[in-house]
């Protein structure tokens, strides 16, 4: 069985997720990069003055130039930001970033070093009669590989934000699918369940009216444990148990001796956590497909087990009826209860849990479920 899921039964919800996301985040993430580009450029100028402090007295004006270049490069780099954002770059394969990002740097860093000699020509401290071109070579490099690596860092964390919102949008997707796919699987479970029911009561009405008394109210219990399992996705084994009672002894009145039936139920897994209605609908597939089929008809079993000697606590739950699957059943396992299962179990809790049936012998059937316990996979 394969349930297809629209991506349009959650695009809502992912939508409002995110533009949520996106005006909490907003004004934090512009208040950062302001403060990133202001500390970053302030280091930078301090750093440089620093090291020209150790081996020369430092005139005011040249300072005031110093100051003025760090602030052309936050505006410089903020307009680099703007051409990145505008056309995209962020988008683009690396064979196409690159090229672009090394000429934009070497261009923000000409644009800079030349506004720069521009203003220390005004205010005084550019001195003709010491300049060497390699120096300014030198200084288009220096801001050169500091565009460099504002760029890579900006490229840095946008990759990184969108690999998070990618990895929560998936989470996500994934969350909803589940979420669907569970209750599309209970909602499969009831009318398969309640058509089998009805059956029941139908073949009793005329022959046994007192019979189809005590299988209405029984039934009416059944009907009450479904709507309260719409609501959740696990319920105590106890509670699957009292259901399964009354099951069984609804199919019993209607195969008469043709139908035993036992339970042995440890007291230490009552309380666990299983799909709603699981084990009621094999127990059913293995009266239906069979006991039913059966002249003399037969007897079905539950045990249930916890085993916690391979350092985990794990459910084992054995279901075994009369009856034989042929090879063709063995192979395929299409059956609307054991496909119902192992989407089930896979959905709630991973390859944690399993599933197997086969012909224990020649005339029995075991289903056996495997559950770990307290591990559901939310």
């Amino acid at each position: 069985m394969t349930l297809k899921v629209n991506r349009d039964t959650v695009s809502i919800a992912e939508n409002e997720f995110f533009l949520t996301k996106t005006s909490i985040m907003k004004p934090g993430r512009k208040k950062l990069y302001w403060l990133s580009q202001i500390c970053g450029w302030s280091l930078f100028v301090l750093v440089n003055l620093i090291i020209i402090s150790n081996y020369q007295d430092i005139p005011l004006e040249r300072i005031i130039v110093w100051i003025i270049l760090g602030f052309l490069g936050i505006i410089i780099t903020h307009f680099l930001r703007s051409v990145i954002r505008k056309n995209g770059w962020l988008d683009l394969p690396l064979k196409k970033i690159i090229p672009r990002v090394l000429i934009s740097s070497l261009i923000a860093a000409i644009i800079i070093y030349a506004l720069t000699t521009c203003f220390s020509i005004i205010l005084g401290s550019f001195r003709s009669e010491e300049y060497r071109w390699i120096s300014s070579v030198a200084g288009i490099i220096n801001l050169s590989g500091i565009s460099l690596v504002w760029t890579l860092i900006y490229f840095s964390l946008h990759y990184l934000e969108n690999y998070q919102k990618a990895e929560i949008e998936s989470l996500i997707w994934e969350s909803a699918v589940k979420d669907f796919e569970i209750k599309t699987l209970k909602a499969q479970l009831n009318p398969h369940f309640m058509f089998n029911a009805m059956n029941s009561i139908r073949a009793l009405i005329e022959e046994d009216p007192e019979s189809a008394k005590i299988v209405i109210t029984k039934l009416s219990n059944i009907l009450r444990y479904s709507l309260k399992i719409e609501r959740t996705e696990t319920v105590t084994l106890e509670d699957e148990i009292k259901t399964i009672k009354d099951y069984l002894d609804l199919e019993k009145i209607r195969f008469e001796e043709r139908l035993k039936y036992s339970l042995n139920i440890s007291p230490d897994s009552t309380k666990v956590e299983i799909p709603p209605m699981m084990i009621q609908t094999l127990i059913e597939n293995g009266i239906k497909h069979g006991i039913s089929k059966q002249t003399n008809g037969g007897e079905v079993s539950l045990i249930t087990t916890v085993d916690s000697t391979n350092g985990g606590s794990k459910l084992k739950i054995e279901i075994r009826n009369t009856g034989k699957l042929n090879d063709d059943q063995l192979r395929s396992s299409r059956g609307f209860g054991i496909a119902n299962t192992k989407h089930r179990l896979s959905l709630l809790f991973g390859e944690e849990a399993s599933f197997s049936i086969k012909n224990e012998n020649e005339s029995t059937v075991l289903c056996e479920i495997i559950i770990p316990i307290g591990e559901i996979k939310r």
